[in-house]
């Protein structure tokens, strides 16, 4: 059977990460959705998603093929009724469509298909917000598929642990002289990561391997930090995709940050608003600001967005892909796509010099920037364009 994971409409909400890439590699929990849904169903998968990306996540079709919303959570339960749909069935929770079963290279119509009630609750990823607020739920997941047979490697005893049950270590990772509570949470600490001396964790937690703590880091969960970021300061209930760097103190809180983000030493987010009230996000596909239903909300950064030192960022503020951003003063909070500035306006930040900065920082990790890639790019920059100022 060839299993294919496709965007469904949801995918315009979870703009700006799905600029980059699609559903399916948005980072929730300890994996991405792919690698929860490959690792369940003992498969590679393809994907189904926008032209812009289809050249770097190509599209692999065959005579047998069940196509699966990637916005979903997957679980033991529902892989098995996946993977037992028959050609003329679809897999449902309500309105919500999770799979279906499609034979060859043509399109069907989903509708005529038998409907299978999915009976169990399901785990989606339908708004930018949901990385964040679910992430609890989505480690606790990943927690259990990940460790299950299998032993943690040893904790120093330099450490101060609390609930050692709930704490796994992967080989290679350096943990010394540091606070590891699990009691409200699993604890879960990547192959080669870094957890430096003096940082205080607190549980549901996620470092992926090659990623580091900085010394004396104060991090509250749900928290994922993604493989290969940098980390310090203070840090509540967030997600880091891969690739970045919060480096410094300063607090980040509610927040999701993609790939190749930097975020300037001592800068800090709100993520409650004066008057408790609650949170609108900005939201591309209606051009508005949306309700979330939070109290807590915090920053939304897309890829290869940056600031500089103390910058600070209001409640609910989203920023788009490339942004750079600086100087004193609450920005925007929705700040579009390739500009350059901050809370006294901004400017467009010239595609070629943004491609040329992005080349030089993933070189320093031995990342090429490929024409798939700058395609993927340039189409961001061109969507954002509306919004910009000149």
């Amino acid at each position: 059977m060839n299993y294919i994971l496709f965007d469904g409409p949801q995918r315009n909400d979870l703009l700006p990460f799905t600029f980059t890439r699609p559903v399916a590699d948005i980072r929730i929990g300890v994996l991405t959705i792919r690698e929860k849904w490959e690792n369940l169903l003992e498969e590679r998968t393809s994907t189904k998603t926008e032209d812009h990306l289809a050249g770097k996540w190509p599209l692999k079709v065959s005579e047998k093929n069940i196509l699966i919303d990637s916005s979903v959570i997957p679980t033991k339960s529902l892989v098995e009724k996946i993977v037992s749909l028959n050609s003329n069935e679809k897999l449902i929770k309500g309105d919500k469509l999770i799979a279906y079963f499609q034979s060859g290279e043509k399109n069907i119509d989903v509708s005529s298909l038998e409907p299978i009630n999915f009976e169990e609750e399901i785990l989606t990823v339908d708004n930018t917000w949901d990385i964040f607020s679910k992430n609890g739920e989505a480690i606790e997941l990943d927690f259990e598929m990940i460790t299950k047979g299998r032993s943690s490697a040893k904790i120093d005893d330099s450490n101060f642990v609390k609930a050692v049950e709930n704490i796994f270590i992967e080989e290679g990772a350096v943990v010394e002289n540091c606070s590891l509570n699990a009691s409200s949470g699993p604890i879960y600490i990547g192959k080669n990561a870094t957890i430096m001396e003096g940082s205080l964790i607190r549980g549901p937690f996620a470092i992926c391997q090659g990623a580091i703590i900085k010394m004396g880091a104060k991090i509250y969960g749900p928290t994922t930090v993604g493989p290969y970021c940098k980390v310090g300061g203070e840090v509540n209930n967030s997600v880091f995709f891969q690739n970045s760097n919060k480096g410094h103190d300063g607090f980040l809180g509610n927040s999701v940050l993609g790939e190749w983000c930097n975020i300037g030493a001592d800068s800090n987010n709100s993520n409650l608003k004066n008057n408790y009230a609650e949170v609108r996000l900005w939201n591309y596909n209606t051009e508005n600001f949306a309700r979330t239903g939070l109290q807590f909300c915090g920053l939304i950064m897309g890829d290869h967005s940056k600031c500089g030192i103390n910058t600070m960022f209001n409640t609910g503020t989203v920023v788009g892909v490339s942004a750079n951003i600086f100087g004193s003063g609450f920005p925007r909070n929705f700040i579009p796509g390739f500009s350059w500035g901050g809370s006294a306006g901004t400017t467009t930040y010239k595609l070629e010099k943004a491609l040329e900065t992005m080349e030089l920082v993933m070189k320093r990790r031995d990342v090429e920037l490929t024409s798939h890639d700058r395609d993927i790019l340039k189409h961001a920059f061109d969507y954002s364009a509306k919004w910009r100022k000149a």
